[in-house]
């Protein structure tokens, strides 16, 4: 998975799953956000792979505690589970918390034995850093899982540009790297970052349940990322 660019279908709820499918090549579960996760991952018998993500809410997610691990540890031994979101804090021991470290990489160790990629993830809420900084943020990530994802905020175009720059940089240096940029005015840079080598795009199935600022409807973004990297819509 993610040899080639991947728009991930962001939902809290499985049974949408369906609605995914003529745009998404798979679905991002949020089973943060979800009711009853594991029952809904139970009974799943979806066309698309999952990517799970159970999102701590020190990265602006609503799991709290080390439960979370559990019930990821679950979800990466299903067969429809294909990839698994782990932050790069704990992965790196750079959380307050040390059990953070000893739990994500457990749960790394869980995933490789069942062949199920990992997406070593950061978000920055607040600002972007400088290039230099996100190249070593991207390295990093991509360093611990099998793809390095970076969510930063932009506040103005020049963050755009720093994202695009730090994703072609990356991609160059030979990293497997998701980026985007949250908020109006690095919103083109979910559809325009695939150009420069980033792996994996988000868009929810409900435009009304977004979960980050700026992300786009899931046909609309299908359409402009295959527009843009030279092929035909919903290729």
């Amino acid at each position: 998975m993610f040899e080639e660019f991947v728009l991930a279908a962001s939902t809290a709820d499985l049974s949408e799953e369906p609605r995914a499918r003529d745009h998404a090549d798979a679905v991002e579960f949020r089973m943060d956000l979800a009711d009853a996760p594991r029952d809904q991952l139970a009974s799943y018998d979806g066309e698309l792979p999952l990517l799970v993500t159970n999102r701590a809410s020190w990265e602006g997610g609503e799991a709290d505690g080390l439960a979370r691990y559990d019930a990821l540890s679950d979800a990466v031994a299903r067969d429809a589970v294909a990839a698994v979101d782990v932050e790069l804090a704990a992965l790196r021991g750079t959380h307050p918390d040390p059990a953070e470290e000893s739990h994500a990489t457990a749960l790394r160790d869980a995933a490789r034995r069942e062949g199920v990629a990992v997406v070593a993830s950061v978000h920055d809420f607040e600002s972007t850093p400088e290039p230099a900084a996100l190249v070593d943020l991207l390295a990093d990530a991509a360093s611990e899982g099998d793809v390095g994802k970076l969510a930063t905020t932009a506040t103005a175009p020049t963050d755009a540009l720093a994202t695009l720059k730090a994703t072609h940089e990356a991609t160059v240096a030979g990293h497997r790297v998701a980026t985007m940029c949250m908020g109006e005015p690095g919103r083109h840079t979910r559809a325009v970052a695939p150009v420069y080598g980033s792996k994996i795009g988000y868009a929810p199935v409900d435009p009304a349940e977004a979960t980050a600022p700026g992300q786009y409807p899931l046909a609309t973004l299908r359409t402009l990322v295959d527009r843009l990297r030279g092929g035909e819509p919903g290729a």
